[in-house]
């Protein structure tokens, strides 16, 4: 009997349709950027500089520091040797430690004070901080 109790109530529902769900909201899409006016040169808004040369050669020896350092001896080599040879990526990151006062202009100038025509680095103590 529960059997065609059951088949009388699905009988009874299988030939309507079933509801069609509403369409969710469409969402609303950010209008693109508009270029930048005419009167505006790219350079006064972004300034943009080439990095300078990565350097392939032996290092000079990495800078000491007059108080302890925050990290061991070899992650501040690491990093150096990397700020050294890698001037494409530390020449894009700016740096947010307020050097920009000292001259910095990107997290490249932490590390590195100057570089010879070669690309030859000059450390910053900066970055040991």
């Amino acid at each position: 009997m529960p059997a065609l109790l059951a088949v009388g109530a699905l009988a009874s529902t299988g030939c309507q349709p079933e509801p069609v769900p509403a369409a969710p909201p469409q969402e609303s899409v950010a209008p693109l950027p508009q270029p930048l006016p005419e009167t505006a040169p790219v350079s006064s808004v972004v300034p943009f500089t080439m990095p300078p040369p990565a350097y392939t050669g032996q290092l000079p020896p990495i800078p000491s520091s007059p108080y302890p350092v925050p990290r061991p001896s070899e992650v501040i080599q690491a990093v150096y040797t990397f700020a050294a040879r890698h001037p494409e990526v530390l020449h894009y990151v700016p740096c947010f430690c307020g050097c920009q006062q000292s001259g910095h202009s990107n997290n490249d100038d932490c590390f590195i004070k100057s570089r010879d025509a070669k690309g030859r680095p000059t450390w910053d103590d900066h970055g040991m901080t």
